[in-house]
């Protein structure tokens, strides 16, 4: 009964957060309004419980609701795009670097826990492998809540201050339309693919399961059913909800050094990032908010819900971070081996 009411109590506080977040018009606030709050919550000491499977819901939600917009259309244009892509996969091995010398320059952390801090990959993905490796996990793990939780704020305000949004002039077209039963056959084959990805290890599992399930409809020009507007809402305050409960009240406690730089380091690959997307817009023919989102070194989930509500080429942005997501998690650990050699001296 306890858990019960903590878990309600917990829901009511993020549903609230999301509430005034929209009220007060900041970006995403169904992501952002609920991850502020537990969050703040959180770190103050205050007992946040979250729904049991909540946050393999949320991102099942998501992975199905962008798989929708790959169209036969929208994937001739991604596969015109490669070059980008690679350069993306590229920049963010850079950002994974520049961040890793900057840990294990002004802090006393060892090599192995500064570089899976600083790989721009997956925070689960990268804590296991830091496991693996003889690195610190929880400091890791608190490495990545913080450059998700900077990330997923600084990109939205900083994109409604620019005022982009709705600039998507290649957006797939979709069937709007939201019919019952084809929506829960959609969830069903979704959640089916989700559960597999699960069971085979594979990463990012209730994201790209679901995505690559959509994606397979949506390609073959089934359209089942659209994804209803509040339940992509639901899908982020889930995802918000769980983010927000990474941050413990010692948080800002443990190691204070090593987020301090981690902090300075997202600040920095913010602004190359910005940098390289002004350099590239104008050559790669892709709108300079869309190319930033894709560049950007957030979380898979939360730069897609971005590009998502802003309604910013959310094909190419979500095939950016996937591209990134597979590069990191697939060459984290080799690439630590032939770097540690030669720094962890």
């Amino acid at each position: 009964m306890k858990h019960i009411f903590l878990t309600l109590a917990g829901f009511t506080a993020v549903f609230c957060g999301a509430l005034l977040a929209n009220r007060l018009g900041l970006p995403i606030p169904w992501l952002l309004g609920p991850l502020l709050t537990s969050a703040a919550l959180s770190i103050n000491g205050i007992t946040i419980r979250t729904l049991p499977g909540g946050r393999q819901a949320g991102l099942a939600v998501i992975g199905m609701s962008l798989g929708l917009y790959f169209t036969p259309q929208m994937i001739a244009l991604i596969a015109e795009h490669w070059l980008w892509l690679i350069i993306g996969m590229a920049f963010a091995l850079v950002l994974t670097l520049l961040g890793t010398l900057l840990i294990h320059r002004f802090t006393d952390e060892d090599f192995t826990t500064a570089w899976f801090s600083s790989a721009v990959g997956g925070a689960s993905e990268m804590a296991v492998l830091a496991a693996q490796n003889g690195a610190r996990v929880d400091k890791v793990v608190a490495a990545h809540s913080l450059r998700v939780l900077l990330v997923v704020t600084i990109v939205p305000f900083f994109y409604q201050f620019q005022g982009y949004h709705g600039l998507d002039n290649g957006a797939a077209t979709i069937n709007p339309a939201v019919h019952p039963v084809g929506l829960l056959l959609l969830a069903a084959w979704c959640g089916g693919f989700g559960w597999l990805f699960l069971r085979r290890g594979w990463s990012n599992p209730w994201t790209f399961g679901p995505l690559l399930a959509a994606i397979m409809l949506t390609a073959a020009g089934i359209h089942l059913s659209a994804v209803p507007k509040e339940l992509s809402a639901a899908g982020q305050l889930l995802i918000g909800w769980t983010l927000g409960t990474k941050f413990a009240p010692d948080f800002f406690r443990t190691a204070p050094r090593l987020l301090a730089v981690t902090a300075v380091s997202v600040c920095i690959g913010l602004l190359l990032t910005w940098g390289l997307a002004l350099l590239l817009a104008p050559v790669s023919g892709i709108a300079l908010p869309t190319l930033g989102l894709g560049f950007a070194p957030g979380g898979v989930a939360e730069m897609t819900i971005t590009a998502k509500v802003l309604q910013l080429g959310v094909p190419l942005v979500t095939a950016f971070h996937v591209a990134r997501m597979i590069t990191i998690v697939g060459a984290a650990s080799w690439l630590y081996r032939l770097f540690a050699k030669r720094f962890s001296k």
